[in-house]
């Protein structure tokens, strides 16, 4: 049997558990510390890390971890390059041999002195269900290529955290989620998205049970459009793009105008996205934000949520022009249309991008107010 210490997030036992597949209450956990160590946060990170010195790091020691369980941990940290080193640590007024993930020297910098507590209140859920999803990955894939699909896993986490605390939703019928019964759930594609099966039965309105069916979904994130809009010259900024979805549709023109759009990274509010999309994809920035709509893209067949707004902009002739991020192969055109071109694109079928056409009739109800604010 080993023995581990556990500093930094895996000291929240719900995460440890997870990881090790087997239930909080057959872990043998102690509190410990380990001397002249001090973790950080680290800097512009979600997580912390560990460094020499100070008055010592307090943690967990785990004891009686079988080979499997040392397998997962590798397999749940390797992927973030962090290694085991043997460490003594104290524990009961006592010293015990053990050893601790230690994180690739000089691969962060040290921030604020971390806080567990602060992690659980503000990463804990997204970290959660993004360890759920990394740990159904065991055995399939290596800790290296798990890492590349990490950002998408915890904007997925996002997702189904902010489907738990947000969710306005009217249901005259007030069926809910534990009205469907899941028999099974496969994953047959797996890169930057991901796609599910579900074989499953739901409630019906006869007050009987469907018979199981299979439905595939499109694991998305939540995302953030924003339509740029200058109240005082009355006008908005649309941006164009190569869009892959109508060119597989066989669509001829699949470089199309939309507002500003992105994913909502993991731990970002959907505010904050839209500020730094539009940065990002236009160079502007957003004097305010106005709700126009929160709600799914296509709940057939995807998980995909938007949150759709109107940001109020200072859009003068000389703001058009090419922007996006050389990282993601993005090459954006923004363009210049007065209100009334936009509603004339609106009313001829020009605009074939529903979160466009949604935020212009917002626009068109809500525009006196705007330019009475002004």
């Amino acid at each position: 049997m080993n023995s581990l210490f556990f500093y930094g997030t895996l000291r929240h036992v719900p995460l440890l558990a997870i990881v090790l597949g087997r239930s909080a209450k057959d872990l043998n956990c102690r509190d410990a510390i380990l001397p002249n160590h001090t973790v950080f946060w680290a800097k512009d990170q979600a997580f912390p890390m560990i460094m020499e010195g100070g008055q010592g790091a307090k943690g967990v020691l785990v004891c009686n971890l079988t080979d499997t369980d040392i397998a997962r941990l590798n397999f749940y940290e390797g992927g973030f390059d962090y290694e085991l080193k043997p460490v003594k640590v104290r524990v009961d007024d006592q010293t015990a041999q053990t050893e601790v993930y230690f994180p690739e020297p000089g691969l962060w910098q040290p921030g604020a002195i971390w806080d567990i507590q602060d992690w659980v209140a503000h990463w804990g859920d997204m970290t959660l269900f993004a360890a759920k999803e990394v740990m159904g990955y065991y055995g399939q894939y290596s800790a290296q290529e798990l890492a590349q699909l990490f950002p998408m896993i915890r904007a997925r986490a996002t997702a189904k955290v902010n489907a738990r605390n947000r969710n306005h939703a009217f249901s005259p019928s007030t069926f809910k989620d534990n009205d469907v019964q899941v028999h099974n759930v496969s994953r047959p594609y797996l890169d930057y998205f991901a796609i599910d099966e579900f074989d499953l039965s739901f409630r019906r309105y006869d007050g009987g049970q469907s018979e199981m069916v299979r439905r595939a979904v499109f694991m998305a994130t939540d995302a953030v459009i924003v339509l740029p809009y200058d109240p005082i010259r009355d006008r908005v900024l649309l941006i164009e793009q190569f869009r892959p979805g109508p060119y597989a549709r066989g669509d001829r023109l699949p470089w199309q105008l939309e507002p500003i759009a992105g994913r909502v990274d993991a731990g970002e509010r959907a505010e904050d996205t839209a500020h730094r999309e539009a940065k990002e994809e236009a160079g502007l920035t957003l004097k305010a934000l106005h709700e126009v709509a929160h709600c799914y893209a296509s709940p057939g067949c995807s998980t995909e949520y938007y949150n759709i707004y109107i940001g109020l902009s200072d859009l003068p002739d000389t703001i058009e022009g090419v922007a996006g991020l050389a990282s993601e192969a993005e090459d954006i055109q923004s363009y210049l249309f007065d209100f009334d071109e936009l509603m004339k694109l609106v009313d001829t079928m020009q605009t074939v991008n529903a979160p466009l056409v949604l935020a212009a009739l917002w626009l068109a109800r809500h525009r006196d107010r705007l330019r009475g604010d002004t």
